[in-house]
């Protein structure tokens, strides 16, 4: 049913912290929420280096801006989408309406589709730089910043293609109250009548 399978019988439902702690969904956010610090942070701290030449700073991926700003867009953005849909989880109880459950479900559906995307493309973007990248003292510095933001870039790619394809808000729960067809009785009147009684003799003519 419609309503069910958003799980819409049991809005306003308590939540446990505990049980909401331990879902797969809910562990696999934490995760792509610190693979995306894992990514962001190396880069802005570590990830622009001296040049040879001067005091000006270049990114460490080949020189090239534009990568370091792409994975630190693609991290922050990461950080700050998982924070906005842990929270959606947490208020997904409380939403009656099956039409918004839904939108919710594909948001998150959808958003986690297009990141998984980005994250594979910014890996293949930042490993490609790297390549390229001239050995040097500031290079060989600031290597395993960049080295960090690949591998964690690998990661980001799963952790978001697992947290789309575990997306589930189940309906009614084993022992919610409502029952299945399954645990009705036979029905009554249906019990095999006993047509001979005890002590009653049928008469022979």
């Amino acid at each position: 049913m419609e309503g069910a399978s958003f799980g819409a019988g049991r809005a306003g439902a308590a939540l446990d912290p505990v049980s909401f702690a331990r879902r797969p969904q809910t562990l696999l956010r934490v995760a792509s929420w610190v693979f995306s610090i894992a990514v962001f942070g190396p880069i802005v701290n570590e990830g622009y280096v001296n040049t040879d030449s001067g005091p000006e700073l270049r990114c460490v991926f080949n020189g090239n801006a534009g990568a370091c700003r792409f994975g630190v867009a693609l991290g922050l953005g990461a950080f700050l989408a998982c924070a906005a849909f842990l929270l959606l989880d947490v208020r997904f109880q409380q939403i009656s309406s099956v039409r918004d459950r839904r939108r919710a479900v594909l948001l998150d559906l959808g958003f986690s589709g297009l990141w998984s995307f980005l994250w594979f493309v910014g890996f293949c973007f930042l490993t490609n730089q790297w390549q390229r990248t001239a050995p040097g003292p500031a290079t060989t510095q600031a290597g395993d910043a960049a080295r960090a933001a690949i591998a964690f870039s690998f990661f980001s790619i799963l952790s978001w293609l697992s947290t789309g394809a575990s997306q589930a808000y189940p309906g009614y729960p084993v022992g919610s109250g409502v029952e299945g067809t399954e645990t009705y009785q036979s029905p009554p009147f249906t019990e095999t009548l006993d047509t001979s009684p005890k002590g009653y003799q049928v008469p022979a003519y």
